[in-house]
């Protein structure tokens, strides 16, 4: 069963001679507990199909299911709730906050929805913990290398148990050992927490720990591809 599904999905941007169909009819599955990476060249609709699968924008026209409820359908404030408690958004930018500390930033999603503090901030520590960054917890963003930063995004992205984590370009601001570091980290909480994983990704060392790897040209899906690591 599918986690998340785009069906016979485009997106058109403008009208009349300016019109841009960025995506022109995608079909794509997305398994529970597997992660799929989606490559692509600039302008080939791949950032703009995240966009969708993550309910910050909507289809012009199909479908896009997240477990088995149509984004497409939903309200402003519908689509917001949905984002806040069961998409976690992984990106290249980190966007802590500068003033709050590790644990802070990773508590917040859940005081913003409700949670009581000492609730958030529990979960926060064992999120914070399960990607090694408990004892840098009460740090400052500013104290924090890339890569302890991008694992304090991963635990904030993780702390709502959200169905499915949507990642775009997470390793562009980091080194490449660094984001190699941080790939098999995603990879572990894939095969570990049972999460599961699409990746927007130019890298084809970030792409290899996928387990499908989905090429698009043009806004269309070129090809598929089992990666090397799943088919070993």
């Amino acid at each position: 069963m599918y986690v998340l599904e785009a069906r016979k999905v485009t997106k058109s941007f403008g009208e009349g001679e300016a019109r841009v169909d960025a995506v022109k009819g995608i079909d794509l599955g997305v398994r529970r507990g597997e992660i799929l990476a989606i490559m692509g060249r600039s302008g080939s609709g791949k950032s703009t199909l995240l966009t969708l699968l993550g309910a910050v924008d909507v289809p012009t026209t199909g479908q896009i299911l997240l477990e088995g409820r149509d984004l497409a359908t939903l309200s402003d404030d519908e689509r917001t709730l949905i984002r806040r408690r069961r998409i976690g958004f992984v990106f290249q930018q980190f966007n802590l906050l500068p003033i709050l500390t590790a644990e802070e930033n990773v508590s917040l999603p859940l005081e913003l929805d409700g949670v009581s503090q000492s609730e958030a901030r529990s979960r926060a520590i064992k999120m914070l913990d399960l990607v090694d960054m408990g004892p840098r917890r009460s740090h400052l963003p500013g104290k924090l290398s890339g890569g302890e930063q991008q694992r304090v995004v991963v635990a904030r992205a993780l702390v709502i148990e959200p169905a499915i984590l949507l990642a775009d370009e997470p390793t562009g601001n980091l080194d490449s050992a660094t984001g190699q570091r941080l790939t098999a980290l995603l990879r572990q909480l894939v095969e570990t927490q049972g999460q599961t994983l699409v990746l927007v990704t130019h890298d084809p060392g970030v792409a290899e720990h996928a387990d499908r790897i989905v090429h698009l040209a043009d806004g269309l899906v070129a090809r598929e591809e089992t990666s090397r690591r799943a088919s070993a």
